[in-house]
């Protein structure tokens, strides 16, 4: 091995150097974070409810919530078109077979967003179609006026606004 002199030492520290700003602008150039791709995670795409009842909680969120029907891969999956994301139920077993949430136990909370004067309108719209409202239409200190109910399964739904 060839015996280096402080003057090569430094020629490869001016190499390494070199190599790692030009790296560092392929980096920048690039606008991805190699240490990091989780980060260029932008949105969530769809939420997917593994429900226990199938059948009532189709009916709950087609016809209660009024939300239409994006897909249908047969009884066990079925999408729903909710603004511009897609919420999707299915039974345990197609995929996953985990055992279920015990009953009684909150596994899980969707929030819909509306303007202020409808958080009301869809509380009167829910209960004239017999949903139990879980709180009342409440103007919250965190700036939110928020309703809360469940669906067939247990899960916690809210309404709300930013107010």
């Amino acid at each position: 091995m060839p015996k280096l002199t402080g003057r090569d030492s430094l020629t490869l520290g001016g190499m390494a150097a070199a190599s790692l700003i030009a790296s560092s602008k392929l980096y920048a150039e690039s606008g991805e974070n190699a240490m990091n791709a989780l980060s260029n995670i932008r949105a969530i795409d769809y939420t997917i409810i593994f429900a226990r009842d199938m059948v009532a909680m189709r009916a709950f969120y087609q016809d209660v919530m009024g939300f239409p029907v994006r897909a249908e891969l047969g009884p066990q999956w079925v999408e729903y078109t909710v603004g511009s994301q897609i919420l999707a139920l299915t039974e345990r077993g197609m995929m996953w077979n985990d055992r279920p949430t015990p009953e009684g136990q909150l596994s899980l909370q969707l929030a819909f967003r509306v303007t202020p004067d409808q958080v009301a309108a869809c509380a009167a719209e829910l209960e004239a179609k017999g949903i139990a409202l879980a709180a009342p239409v409440t103007d919250q200190p965190w700036g939110h006026r928020t309703l809360f109910f469940r669906d067939p399964d247990g899960n916690l739904l809210e309404i709300y606004a930013d107010i």
